[in-house]
Order: C-alpha cells, then structure tokens, then sequence
C-alpha cells in the first residue's frame, strides 16, 4: 500500500531546507518513536530507503 505525501520546501535568505513528512497510519504502523534518529539512503537506481537503527535514539 502507498502513501502520498507531498515535499515542502522552505526558503531562507541563505539556505533552503526540504521537509517530508509522514502519513500518520505509515508512522504508526513503522511504530515510529518521537526523538528516533533514522537515516536516508540514495540507491544507484535512486529510491530514497530510510533505514532505521532501533539502538539509536535521540
């Protein structure tokens, strides 16, 4: 199943940051914690892959 989700961008004077944010039933369901670290990762056939380290916590 498919989540959308669409990327929002915000500009500053020198700098630009991207923002992706989670469905909340797909944040659940990954039993997402609030302070979790996780990591994206760009593939050479270029998915995004999120992977997540259950020891690392914030």
């Amino acid at each position: 199943m498919g989540f959308k989700t669409k990327i929002q961008l915000i500009q500053r004077k020198s700098s630009q940051q991207y923002y992706i944010n989670f469905p909340s039933a797909c944040a659940q369901m990954m039993d997402f914690r609030k302070g979790e670290i996780v990591e994206w990762e760009l593939t050479p056939k270029g998915d995004l892959v999120l992977k997540r380290n259950s020891r690392t916590k914030k």
